[in-house]
């Protein structure tokens, strides 16, 4: 095994041309880490935000290597690991909010960071999932604790986190509204959604109500639509000063929640995806080398479901 990978590194903030392949040394993994050669990388707003600012999430200054999903097969395991070895396949999303440092060939980490890839899955589609599914499981299991029968209200049900939330809430037994381009609502029928709501002709918070639960990936979504004892799950750190105040008022709740690595929630969406109860979609791939092609196309805000980029 080579000494030595590529990897997309970035040497400034700024726009998709500060991204560039770059020869780096290999990873090696530590104390019940695992090392995973990459197949597929997934691309989520947080890469292009993180490379816009430099740091967005992960804190770290240039250069450095984006990328926190990861599926690929495990080449070596540090002291310590049982529950996996080499020839393993895994998807995951280690040291978030620290980058994984994914757009490359290589990477290390916590081996309870990753699980098994699922059944019938390829590596894109697995390279997909791992931030996106578990800020929908988070959001809509463990903090909105969402059950049958009740009302779920899906901003950008087309997005990245929006199409596995629509399946995940309707695997709970919800009654699942999206909002979404007309375009979009056939695929979003397909995936489970009982009502939608076309955003570009109509006033989301006018359109619905008495819902138990809004999953907001937009920012600083209308809490109108709540019914008293909702909650509101905000995927973006609100910019409304007032806003604990304004769900005090309503009687509801507003949340900002920030995913975190789940090797159980992995298992879960797993499973989700192997019952054929949980697709995942991607919109396009790319080579790890046309990674600045892959952030610019995020960033016009028209894709559905994921962006991917192919390793090896």
């Amino acid at each position: 095994m080579s000494s030595t990978m590529r990897a997309v590194s970035q040497h400034g903030a700024g726009g998709p041309e500060v991204l560039g392949i770059v020869t780096t040394g290999r990873p090696e993994p530590a104390r019940g880490e695992i090392l995973v050669r990459v197949r597929a990388a997934g691309v989520n707003p947080a890469d292009w935000k993180t490379r816009a600012r430099g740091g967005f999430v992960s804190g770290a200054t240039p250069p450095f290597v984006l990328g926190f999903d990861v599926a690929g097969v495990v080449e070596g395991v540090g002291p310590g690991v049982t529950v996996f070895r080499p020839g393993d396949e895994v998807f995951g999303m280690p040291r978030f909010p620290h980058a994984a440092s994914a757009y490359a060939e290589y990477v290390t980490g916590p081996a309870r960071h990753f699980a098994p890839r699922p059944r019938g899955l390829d590596h894109v589609r697995a390279g997909a999932l791992p931030l996106a599914g578990l800020t929908a499981w988070q959001a809509l299991v463990d903090t909105a604790d969402v059950r049958p029968g009740q009302r779920v209200l899906i901003h950008a049900a087309a997005g990245g986190v929006g199409h596995l939330a629509v399946q995940i809430a309707k695997a709970r037994g919800a009654h699942v509204i999206g909002t979404a381009s007309a375009a979009k609502h056939e695929l979003l029928r397909s995936l489970g959604a009982d009502e939608l709501i076309d955003y570009r002709v109509q006033d989301v918070a006018d359109a619905v109500r008495d819902v138990d639960v809004v999953l907001d990936a937009v920012g600083n979504a209308s809490l109108r639509p709540l019914r008293r004892g909702g909650i509101c799950v905000s995927i973006l750190p609100p910019d409304d000063r007032f806003r604990t105040r304004e769900a005090e008022e309503a009687g509801v709740r507003a949340v900002f929640m920030l995913v975190e690595p789940d090797r159980q929630g992995l298992r879960e969406i797993g499973a989700l995806v192997e019952a054929g109860r949980l697709r995942v979609i991607v919109d396009a791939t790319f080579p790890l080398e046309r990674a600045a092609e892959a952030h610019a196309l995020g960033e016009t805000g028209r894709t559905t479901g994921k962006i991917v980029l192919t390793v090896g």
